[in-house]
């Protein structure tokens, strides 16, 4: 039975991870127990794929324990780390997806209820999804880590290894794209987003 490691104090992440780098177990299944479950959202909300996303989660979880050793203490902490992976692991699968394809991507048969129909909530929330799903890679990015994920600008930027001003400058371009999109499918009617 390994040597007992005394616990961290809680968001003392540099204490964390020295005991992760010391193959301390439980200090290790701590951070998976609270970043799991946000990792995993994230990677879904950028893939559209559960099953892809468990893999993310899984492998961004996995580099934390591998690279725990060499872990400074010098950047803005476990979670933010992890958003970083994770992030990068999508956006690795997203190039991958475009040009391993032979061909055309098949088209996704439209669930949408009838034009004569009443738009429900439901509708609508799938209908963003999509646009989301449709928007470039870094777009993709930053409207997940923004929106979804409720990062603030410096922490999403962080993420994605940009300058504060730089990230602001591509959420805008982002947010322009998805509202262009959204009223180009009769979603929104002079809403801002």
């Amino acid at each position: 039975m390994p040597a007992e490691v005394s616990r961290p104090p809680p968001g003392d992440d540099n204490s964390l991870m020295q005991s992760i780098a010391a193959r301390d177990e439980t200090a290790f299944a701590s951070v998976v127990q609270a970043q799991s479950t946000v990792v995993y959202r994230l990677a879904y909300r950028m893939l559209g794929d559960a099953t892809e996303a468990e893999d993310i989660a899984q492998e961004a979880l996995l580099r934390l324990w591998d690279l725990a050793p060499r872990w400074t203490g010098m950047g803005p902490g476990i979670a933010a780390w992890l958003h970083r992976v994770a992030v990068n692991l999508c956006l690795d699968r997203l190039r991958r997806r475009k040009f391993g394809s032979d061909g055309d991507v098949p088209e996704r048969a439209d669930e949408s209820p009838g034009a004569d129909e009443m738009m429900d909530e439901v509708h609508r929330r799938n209908a963003t999804i999509a646009a989301i799903g449709a928007l470039s890679e870094r777009h993709r990015a930053a409207i997940v880590l923004t929106y979804y994920e409720e990062l603030s600008n410096t922490a999403a930027a962080d993420a994605l290894r940009m300058n504060v001003k730089a990230f602001e400058s591509l959420l805008l371009r982002a947010r322009r794209a998805l509202r262009d999109m959204l009223e180009d499918r009769k979603l929104l009617s002079g809403e801002t987003l």
